[in-house]
Order: C-alpha cells, then sequence, then structure tokens
C-alpha cells in the first residue's frame, strides 16, 4: 500500500466507534480492508503520524468481535512476531490476540493447544512477563492465566515453569505457580502434582537473602487466602516449614512474624481441620 491515509482513517473509525462493533461491522470492515493488508501496513515503517497506535487499536476492536477472532488462527505468525516485537504496543496486542484466540476456542481445547505449541507461544509469553513494560506485563500474565483454564495447556505451561535460574526470574516464576494457582482447581491440582509448590519452599528453606524470603512468604500469603488451595497447601509439608520457623528463636522476627500471619491465614480456614490434625 503506498497511501496508508485511507485505512489509517477507516481504522481510527473504527477503533474509536462508540458502541460495541458487531460482527457485521467487523466483516464490512475487513472486506474494504482485508486483515492481512492492515498486518502488512503495520509491519511496514511508513512515516504516518500515529498509524501503529491506531491499527493496533484497530485489531484490538477487530480480534474482539467473533468474525474477527476468526482470522487469528490463519495469522498466528503474526502474533508469534508481535510477542517478540520491539515496540511495547504490538507485544500488547499480540498478548490480547492470544487472549481472544483462547476466548474464542473455548470449546476445542486441542486446536488451542495445538496452536499454541506450534508456535511456541508459551515461552514468547512468558518472556514477555520477565522483560516487558507494566502495560505487557499486565495482559501477558492474563494470557497466560486464560491458558491455565485449558486442561491441554497446563502440560505446556507447567513444565516451563520451572525454567530460569536467575533469582528476578525465579520470583516472577513463583508469583506465576501463584496466579494459575488461584484460576481453578485443577490448574491448583496440576501445580501440586507437578511439585511446584516445592519451588516456594526450597526459597524458604535457602534463607540467604531475607529480602528474596520475605517476598516468597508474601507470596504464601497470597496462596493462604485462596478457598480451593487450603487441602493442597495443609497437606504439603509447607505447613511442617511454617512451624518451624516460628518456634526457630534465631530467625529473624520480621520473617516469624509473617510465617504466623500465614499460619493465621490458613487456620482461620473453615475447611481447614478436614486436612490437618
Amino acid at each position: 500500500m503506498d497511501d496508508p491515509s485511507h485505512l489509517l482513517q477507516a481504522a481510527n473509525d473504527f477503533a474509536h466507534y462508540p458502541g460495541v462493533q458487531s460482527d457485521d461491522s467487523a466483516r464490512d470492515f475487513l472486506t474494504r480492508f482485508p486483515i492481512q493488508l492492515i498486518i502488512n501496513t503495520l509491519q511496514t515503517q511508513y512515516d504516518a503520524p500515529g498509524l501503529e497506535n491506531t491499527l493496533v487499536a484497530c485489531l484490538e476492536r477487530l480480534f474482539k468481535a467473533e468474525f474477527g477472532a476468526s482470522w487469528i488462527p490463519q495469522n498466528m505468525p503474526f502474533v508469534q512476531v508481535g510477542l517478540q516485537a520491539d515496540s511495547q504496543a504490538v507485544r500488547s496486542l499480540a498478548c490480547k490476540t492470544v487472549i481472544c484466540l483462547l476466548e474464542n476456542l473455548d470449546n476445542d481445547y486441542k486446536v488451542a493447544a495445538r496452536l499454541i505449541t506450534d508456535f511456541n507461544i508459551y515461552p514468547l509469553l512468558f518472556d514477555c512477563l520477565v522483560y516487558g513494560t507494566e502495560q505487557v506485563v499486565a495482559v501477558a500474565m492474563d494470557a497466560i492465566k486464560k491458558l491455565a483454564y485449558f486442561p491441554e495447556d497446563l502440560e505446556i505451561i507447567f513444565p516451563s515453569a520451572k525454567r530460569g535460574g536467575d533469582t528476578d526470574i525465579g520470583i516472577i516464576v513463583m508469583a506465576l505457580v501463584v496466579k494459575i494457582f488461584s484460576v481453578s482447581k485443577s490448574a491448583t491440582s496440576t501445580i501440586y502434582s507437578l511439585d511446584l509448590l516445592k519451588l516456594l519452599e526450597a526459597e524458604i528453606r535457602n534463607a540467604n537473602d531475607t529480602l528474596v524470603t520475605l517476598s516468597v512468604l508474601q507470596l504464601l500469603y497470597e496462596l493462604a487466602e485462596i478457598e480451593h488451595g487450603t487441602e493442597f497447601l495443609s497437606t504439603s509439608s509447607l505447613l511442617q516449614l511454617l512451624s518451624s520457623i516460628i518456634s526457630n528463636n534465631s530467625a529473624k522476627s520480621i520473617l516469624r512474624s509473617r510465617t504466623v500471619m500465614i499460619s493465621g491465614r490458613l487456620l482461620s480456614k473453615e475447611n481447614i481441620y478436614s486436612f490437618v490434625d
């Protein structure tokens, strides 16, 4: 496209339409401007003010419509490249596109899992989680949590969650485990069966860095708030670990007080005595 001005104006009108864009609206727009044309224009370095932001906003609206989302499986290479883009706006769009894909394939787990695997989507989402801006991190986390609703995609997420020896990345991995722990009881069960709670236990036992230990205890405090997680937390060795910290007179007072708060939160659950003697 030599002159993107017509697309830019139409995309701006579509993106900022005050009401909900229907499938008919999306179909009409894509009849005038095919999806590949929009993507190619976004990926071309045109000297047009506001072009990237306008096309990103337009594609977000298009993919939220069922008809627009139906084009995502055919354009997974764009999603794959978008998750690695230098532009944070494009990376955010790619994360949101994964969410739209999953929301529109929620009755076909196998198709969703195959697309996520074939295009290496999860590791790219994880990189967005680690290296993205605050906005990208938020939507990458939303996309990963959406993945956790799909039984097939749980197998994609959790083996990869053990990667990374860097302390900061390790904390992010553990935070990811906590977030997905809250998604559903099946996700919680998968975390427990894969011994991913031991990532937190190992870091607490390590205790070489008080700030890191406090960060992990904060994650454990969040875990203790999740109602369906009580069974899994109380049947792990975490309770014994908490007890040992509380009874350790040489432990730092800030660690002991935080541990008491976590224990109190767990013991306040109505169903705790169904699992703990």
